[in-house]
């Protein structure tokens, strides 16, 4: 089956778009990447959404207008990955998340995460079946809504003898544990903290606005960075909670950033040292992550996202956990759109009625299959 893939993360890039050919059914999957192109949002859209996921505001209709504005981008991105190939003939759509509650101890409080872009929609613009609003169905079974990606990493990126952690560093960091392939009752996953947001938003702040993002890490290489910062802002509690656990922006976010530029002032951080030491928060979360909550270190570590061109970032990730540290690429499977083959591959299952949650991963009661299904037109 073709299918196409859709997701635009937590750094609001831009939509990820993966058109794919998926043969096989579940643990034999196996997929062919056909196209894939990042599609930037319309003018104004981007910046909307990131002030709705800092806390802005909205009345209804504006709700509604943005779930359409966004949905109708989506459609765009999946018409416009078809040209020159055969048609699709079902899309899977992460959609924007804008907000993201994790559930709490509290008893019977279940966790929300709300993603805009409806697949209703998509599904009328474009005339494909499209599945979409992934995360309730976890959600509804106690679980997080998130990570949802372990079960596609397990059939695509296992390997026979070797540990691998899969490392996604979009805004938010996440990983996925892939013991030996023979050993999948061991897999592990869990949001790590931040990935890119405050390397984002300190880049835009430092740089008044002219840059979106550290090419290649290469500001932050310049700087060194403060340790006893690092040490005092990875005693968060979000740190040292046990998976499974799941956050966004609403943690770390721009109030997160603020209070962070307070604490580089107190330090005399230079901008170029703060983006260093933002930079060793998130090597040393995802570190301290691995050492407190897996079974055993990983063979490997395989990068995946838009954090895996921070050459600077993957640099100090290989130097603090003295392992190899590659990217999905050299394994063979494209890192700038893993997470939209991802979504492409839980419609298919979806399609299927094959659950797409573990949930040792997201801490749902169940294994179930994701997604809400809206048929093409007529």
């Amino acid at each position: 089956m073709r299918v196409i893939g859709l997701i635009s993360g937590t750094s609001v890039d831009g939509i990820d778009a993966a058109l794919v050919e998926i043969t096989g059914r579940e643990w034999d999957l196996e997929v062919e990447l056909l196209a894939a192109q990042t599609y930037p949002y319309p003018g104004g859209l981007r910046e909307q959404i990131l002030g709705v996921c800092a806390g802005d505001a909205l009345s209804m209709a504006e709700l509604a207008s943005l779930d359409d504005a966004i949905a109708t981008a989506f459609a765009d991105a999946a018409i416009r990955i078809q040209a020159d190939h055969q048609n699709a003939q079902l899309i899977g759509s992460h959609g924007q998340t804008v907000y993201h509650r994790p559930p709490d101890t509290t008893p019977h409080h279940l966790g929300y995460s709300l993603q805009l872009g409806r697949g209703a929609l998509i599904a009328h613009l474009t005339n494909i079946t499209t599945v979409s609003n992934f995360r309730a169905a976890d959600i509804q079974e106690g679980g997080q809504g998130a990570p949802l990606v372990p079960k596609v990493d397990v059939c695509l990126l296992s390997h026979p003898q070797r540990h691998r952690c899969i490392q996604n560093l979009g805004g938010i960091g996440n990983v996925a544990y892939l013991p030996p392939s023979h050993s999948h009752q061991l897999i592990q996953g869990w949001d790590t903290g931040p990935g890119n947001a405050l390397l984002d938003l300190a880049v835009q702040h430092l740089s008044n606005g002219t840059q979106t993002y550290d090419q290649d890490g290469a500001w932050a290489a310049t700087g060194k960075p403060c340790q006893p910062l690092v040490a005092k802002w990875l005693q968060h509690p979000f740190f040292h909670q046990a998976p499974p656990k799941s956050t966004g922006r609403e943690l770390f976010g721009v109030e997160y950033f603020q209070q962070c530029l307070i604490d580089g002032r107190e330090w005399n951080l230079k901008d170029a040292d703060l983006l260093a030491t933002l930079t060793e928060l998130t090597v040393a979360s995802i570190a301290l992550g691995y050492q407190k909550f897996l079974p055993a270190m990983p063979s490997e570590v395989l990068l995946c996202g838009g954090g895996s061109r921070n050459l600077y970032l993957r640099s100090r990730l290989a130097a603090i956990l003295q392992l190899p540290v590659m990217t999905t690429d050299e394994v063979g499977l494209n890192g700038d759109f893993k997470e939209a083959i991802a979504f492409a591959v839980l419609a298919y299952w979806r399609q299927l009625g094959i659950p797409g949650n573990l949930p040792e991963c997201t801490g749902a009661r169940q294994a179930i299959p994701l997604g809400d299904i809206h048929p093409k037109g007529l």
